[in-house]
């Protein structure tokens, strides 16, 4: 397929994000009470804290681990 079929037929790019996560998200807001949305809504916010969380502690290490290489004094 083409860029340009690509396009005209989804004019934003992606099928899921344009069609298919909207049409999603409007039945589960009408299968899953509010306070079940929250808590769905609440695990995403939390994982995606455990992962921001994870990438600081790598760059952190690799921030503080001694650099390879001779110092060499200059005259």
């Amino acid at each position: 397929m083409d860029e340009q079929q690509s396009t005209s037929q989804h004019p934003h790019g992606c099928f899921f994000c344009d069609i298919a996560g909207p049409q999603i998200e409007a039945f589960l807001d009408h299968v899953w009470p509010e306070n079940t949305r929250d808590h769905f809504r609440n695990a995403r916010i939390e994982m995606l804290k455990g992962m921001r969380s994870m990438l600081d502690a790598r760059i952190e290490h690799l921030a503080k681990q001694d650099r390879k290489g001779t110092k060499v004094a200059v005259e």
